[in-house]
């Protein structure tokens, strides 16, 4: 089996030559480590000031060589998301730039002020003068979302990935979007509106997926395997909202977005943080074929999962981030193991980190995790 034939298997849960391995994402730190040199891959603070500056075709360029050169290099990954291939502003971008007003800090001309965290790779609006302005009614939905053909520039980076490695490697391309939880005007306004106005939620949840449902079309790229849908919504101890509201509210749309886009693909990854245990039922009658984001410390921990599941799941994790961050090379090497030992058998089961490869993850650390597994995937 080359990689594309035993991730696709292992999604199937089928038999597999060996225990496939994945990365949800790798973090620029480790990117350019293994490279030997910087990069824009998964550099989201460097990403959004050169965008800002017009430099657009140079982001893109740099993608695209490192993405690829990286996972050449490692070689052991048999699985790639469009994490690092992302999807770009189009190739004529004219960019809108804010202020800076202070040390990685930015304002734009609506109020809207960016700070950038270097320590965690993230740049975020940490202030919207409109934010908790806005009040909701269905009437604000009833009108179609106007959805035309993107430039397909923006597609630049993923097209050029699956290009160089999707004929030996499963890689994930994008879709016209997910509605698993609906927020409006911010996470915590809008969970507020699932009490107080379920019936917007309702109604938005409803034109957000016929919106999505149309950009299919465009944005499921050709030629690949499967997809990554995504959207974090638990904590670690469990959803942000109740099952039977999720049920009542969310899953109709849910279920009726993964049927759509089977349409035109066959396997749907699903990535989503947190105690999910309440949803997965749903999440399996909705047709996610793979779980990903198996976060130990929100008790997500696989031989459970598959204990309970894994008659209708794959899933796709096992090792803690946090052993990566903080952990020891044997830390790593031990966490390997368990995850092999507990999430292998019986198939439907693809080796990565709980999360990401996150910024501060130790190279040693890193490095570690590849060896033992090319020692053990082919004992199970």
């Amino acid at each position: 089996m080359n990689s594309k034939e035993r991730v696709t298997a292992a999604i199937a849960r089928a038999p597999v030559d060996r225990v496939p391995l994945g990365f949800y994402a790798v973090d620029h730190d480790t990117v350019a480590r293994v490279l030997g040199h910087p990069t824009y891959v998964r550099n989201k603070i460097e990403i959004q000031v050169a965008l800002w500056e017009g430099r657009r075709d140079e982001v893109a360029k740099g993608l695209k060589e490192d993405t690829v050169a990286f996972y050449r290099k490692i070689d052991c990954a048999d699985i790639l998301l469009p994490k690092e291939a992302q999807l770009l502003p189009p190739a004529d971008y004219d960019p809108d730039p804010p202020k800076r007003i202070a040390e990685l800090r930015w304002e734009d001309r609506t109020g809207r002020i960016y700070q950038a965290v270097p320590q965690t790779n993230e740049i975020q609006c940490v202030y919207d003068p409109q934010q908790g302005q806005t009040t909701y009614s269905v009437d604000d939905f009833r009108d179609p979302l106007e959805v035309t053909p993107p430039d397909p520039s923006i597609f630049e980076v993923l097209d050029y990935v699956v290009e160089q490695l999707g004929e030996d490697r499963y890689v994930a391309g994008t879709t016209g979007g997910i509605t698993a939880l609906t927020f409006l005007d911010g996470m915590q306004n809008g969970l507020m509106l699932y009490a107080s106005q379920p019936e917007v939620i309702v109604a938005a949840n409803r034109q957000s997926v016929a919106a999505q449902n149309m950009r299919d079309k465009y944005f499921i790229r050709p030629d690949v395997p499967g997809v990554l849908m995504e959207q974090d919504m638990a904590g670690t101890t469990g959803p942000w909202v109740s099952p039977q509201m999720f049920k009542e509210l969310c899953f109709p749309f849910l279920r009726e977005r993964i049927a759509h886009v089977k349409k035109s693909v066959p396997q749907v990854i699903f990535h989503n943080c947190g105690n999910n245990i309440p949803l997965m039922e749903m999440f399996i009658e909705a047709g996610i074929d793979c779980y990903q984001s198996l976060q130990t410390t929100a008790g997500m921990e696989v031989w459970k999962l598959k204990q309970m599941f894994g008659d209708r799941l794959s899933f796709w994790g096992g090792v803690p981030v946090e052993a990566l961050i903080v952990g020891t090379p044997e830390d790593v090497r031990n966490a390997v193991r368990t995850a092999m030992e507990r999430g292998a058998p019986g198939g439907g089961f693809i080796l990565g980190p709980s999360h990401s490869v996150a910024m501060n993850t130790t190279y040693d650390n890193f490095m570690a995790m590849l060896d033992e597994f090319v020692r053990l995937r082919d004992s199970f």
